[in-house]
């Protein structure tokens, strides 16, 4: 059994599947979850080859019930939780004018609700790694959206900006608990998320998966003492608050 476990929703590619990565390769036991287990099981092959502990929970953040689910079948796997990075998203873009409510409510389920869900879900196990070594770490995955509006992506960006709202609070209320939390905000990443864009921006001009990687990478060796409350990836070439 792992020393240290990691729960980590959104999990099937992308940023969520470089993550598990990089925690596998620091030793944790990992609970992955999607919502589709087809393509769930068949992107974290790789990782069962690379001898990693995984325990996949398939789960529709949006249902309560699920969430509830996916917390209790880590639990019961792997006892502790040392690192939750809540990264499941969902993006979908429309005029202002064109905004369709049932639209509107799955991105408000999966990007923020279930968030909080997750971490309300997560702290109890959080809290006894924070106790126990003093570094425990919630990812909460915004975006460059979430720092300044963007055309066409209004409720997707107003998800992530509370979702960076939920970091810094989240992290203040557990000053003194041991649980480090960060926001990760990246522009443009190479995902299937961002396919629809790809005419105008390449995929090889992206920020990569493995970028995000890097940054919890560098965030599991900083010091109990170093606080890093968010993380924001600009591509190349552009400025600030520009995707």
């Amino acid at each position: 059994m792992a020393e240290k476990a990691a729960l980590i929703t959104g999990a099937s590619g992308g940023i969520g599947l470089a993550i598990a990565r990089v925690l596998g390769e620091e030793g944790y036991g990992l609970t992955l979850s999607a919502r589709r287990p087809d393509k769930l099981e068949q992107e974290v092959q790789g990782l069962r080859d690379a001898g990693f502990e995984i325990e996949t929970v398939p789960a529709n953040m949006a249902e309560e019930d699920d969430v509830l689910a996916l917390f209790a079948a880590h639990k019961e796997r792997f006892g502790r939780l040392d690192a939750l990075a809540n990264n499941a998203g969902v993006g979908i873009g429309a005029t202002l004018d064109q905004i369709q409510a049932k639209f509107l409510d799955m991105q408000l389920a999966v990007n923020l609700r279930a968030l909080i869900l997750g971490t309300r879900e997560g702290l109890p196990l959080l809290r006894e790694a924070g106790a126990e070594h003093g570094k425990a770490l919630i990812l909460n995955t915004a975006s460059i959206a979430g720092k300044g509006g963007q055309p066409f992506l209004s409720v997707y960006g107003a998800t992530k900006a509370a979702v960076i709202n939920f970091t810094q609070a989240t992290a203040r209320e557990l000053t003194g608990a041991g649980i480090q939390c960060t926001a990760l905000a990246p522009g443009f990443v190479d995902t299937a998320m961002t396919d629809f864009v790809k005419g105008e921006v390449p995929a090889e001009k992206m920020i990569q998966p493995d970028d995000i990687g890097a940054a919890v990478r560098f965030l599991l060796t900083t010091s109990p003492n170093c606080l890093v409350p968010e993380i924001v990836f600009n591509r190349a070439g552009e400025g600030p608050d520009s995707a």
